[in-house]
């Protein structure tokens, strides 16, 4: 058997065997929802960044991209908060995560509003 058939057989045995991943999808309830919340957060985030013209100036780039990526942090927290889920730590991360995000978009709005930069 040459290569080319070997590679063939061996393909053809790779994608015919059942994939043995579970499929989460249908299971429902508060962690599955926040779970997706946690996705759509990122998705968000993703294309709110890459549709972000850059203007050359590293800081203002900076202040520019941290909006988004923080106010992905500050949906992730708020699904948490949401989910019903009950950890006393990681409630507290949450909470604290939405009030320094919250004050560090305020921060970055200002500093570019007084850059010219918004």
């Amino acid at each position: 058997m040459n290569r080319t058939s070997i590679a063939l057989s061996v393909l053809l045995a790779v994608t015919s065997v059942p994939a043995f991943a579970q499929d989460h999808s249908a299971h429902s309830g508060a962690h599955s929802e926040a779970s997706q919340a946690y996705m759509q957060a990122m998705k968000r985030m993703d294309a709110d960044m890459s549709a972000m013209p850059m203007s050359g100036q590293p800081g203002v780039d900076f202040a520019r991209m941290m909006i988004p990526h923080h106010q992905s942090a500050i949906d992730m927290a708020n699904a948490y908060l949401a989910s019903g889920e009950n950890d006393p730590t990681i409630r507290k991360i949450a909470e604290d995560v939405v009030a320094s995000q919250e004050r560090e978009i305020g921060e970055l709005r200002d500093w570019l509003k007084s850059k010219g930069a918004q």
